[in-house]
């Protein structure tokens, strides 16, 4: 390496933390409404609080979980298969919790844990949702864009802005809408829109092969230059993990800072919303990686039907990153593992998959590749791997809930495992769009 090319990464080091500083500092000024905000498009006819109700009511006895708009259930389920918060380390001595020390990882965090991972904001573990900043850009002609950060692939801007770090996300460029900062510090996106007014619904299967549906719809649709992904041009080329949460709407539209939010205006996955201090509470799901429990965020997916199960937006401009090559060089992924046809019910602890999913509303507890503690190559645009239990390993007992992915690819190669359908094992064609928060343990 040069001294040009040596300064060329320093200029290009600085900008990044510039623009750190600068979307910090600029999302308390940007609360109030100004005159720039658009009108907001009409909302649906149903009132949302018969619509908030009307999913409260599904949740406790027992209604249609996939008709319901909203997160669904948080990760804090009604039984084991549901709730994956590990006991704390007093069970079966002969002490009170009082007695312990800090969790090893407050001084390595590879050492068990919970290590939180994603720290632009506080983690409420009894509810089981984070609550980060909210920032307002806006599109060329003006019109609103409400949006978080979750990762970034500058480590320098990760460490200031407490965000996940992915070497992966240099390689998204493809797959990412464009900004620029303007004079006043706030991003002004090039493209990409989109439209949370449909109405989030599944049709399952039959009972007990609830996977794949009959017919889906994803409560939030982009258009087909969104993506997540937005690399900023004028701040170094970085790449950020940017979601929008509302978009076309002002700050009053979107004032749900004690939850009852109104989903035809705002992503499916945000419990609350409070515009007058710029913070955004979003649902966390259970999975796991290499074993060890994890809390994620799912905001985008790249298929519709994917979308629709992960209560998530269809961002069509995602089927641009390149699939099938993990961790090989110009990667811009890391892979999910998904069942399709693992164990039902909240009361059985080998609870796992999209079947079990759809009969029940709670989420299926997929397994993870690397995440920031446990590998280097995380990244949050997820290769989905859906997998299938063969019949014959279903008929032996085999079935159980796996928790780490060689144990996966080990099954695969046995012959457990395979593709849905009995198909070969590997990328599914869809990417999730997943930003690790908190591993448990």
């Amino acid at each position: 390496m040069n001294c040009k090319d040596l300064n060329v990464r320093q200029i290009s080091r600085t900008i990044a933390s510039a623009i750190a500083i600068t979307l910090g500092m600029t999302a308390l000024a940007l609360a109030q409404d100004s005159p720039r905000f658009h009108t907001p498009r009409k909302a649906f006819d149903i009132g949302i609080d018969r619509r908030y109700a009307a999913y409260i009511a599904d949740a406790a006895t027992g209604g249609d979980p996939n008709m319901a708009q909203g997160p669904g259930p948080g990760p804090i389920g009604p039984g084991p298969g549901c709730n994956l918060f590990p006991a704390p380390p007093s069970v079966g001595t002969t002490v009170n919790l009082s007695y312990f020390g800090p969790p090893p990882s407050t001084t390595n965090q590879s050492l068990v844990g919970p290590v939180q991972l994603l720290k632009s904001g506080p983690v409420d573990v009894a509810k089981g949702t984070i609550t980060i900043p909210l920032y307002l850009g806006h599109l060329k002609n003006g019109t609103n864009v409400w949006y978080v950060l979750t990762d970034v692939d500058d480590a320098d801007v990760a460490a200031e802005l407490g965000l996940n770090f992915s070497a992966k996300m240099t390689f998204m460029a493809n797959a990412a809408r464009t900004a620029n900062l303007d004079q006043n510090g706030n991003l002004v996106f090039d493209k990409g829109t989109v439209d949370f007014s449909p109405v989030r619904s599944i049709t399952p299967g039959p009972a007990g092969q609830e996977f794949p549906p009959t017919a889906a719809q994803p409560g939030a649709v982009g258009d087909k230059d969104y993506s997540p992904f937005v690399q900023i041009v004028n701040a170094g080329g970085v790449i950020y993990n940017a979601p929008i949460v509302a978009f076309g709407v002002n700050a009053n539209d979107i004032n749900f800072p004690n939850g009852n939010v109104d989903y035809s205006k705002v992503h499916d996955q945000v419990v609350a919303i409070d515009p007058a201090n710029m913070t955004v509470t979003i649902n966390l799901i259970n999975g796991f990686s290499f074993g060890k429990p994890v809390w994620y965020l799912s905001m985008d997916t790249s298929i519709p039907l994917g979308a629709a199960i992960e209560h998530n937006t269809f961002a069509p401009l995602m089927a641009a990153l390149h699939l099938g090559g993990d961790d090989t060089f110009s990667s811009p992924i890391e892979r999910i593992f998904i069942s399709t046809n693992g164990a039902h019910d909240c009361a059985n602890p080998q609870r796992q998959g999209l079947s079990a999913d759809l009969a029940d509303g709670f989420r299926p507890n997929n397994v993870v590749g690397g995440i920031p503690t446990n590998a280097l190559d995380y990244s949050p645009a997820w290769d989905a791997q859906l997998f299938e239990w063969t019949q014959d390993a279903i008929n032996k007992g085999y079935r159980g809930q796996v928790r780490e992915e060689f144990q996966i690819l080990t099954f695969v190669q046995d012959g457990l495992i395979t593709g849905p359908g009995g198909g070969k094992f590997g990328s599914s064609g869809f990417s999730i769009n997943c930003t690790i928060v908190q591993r448990l343990n």
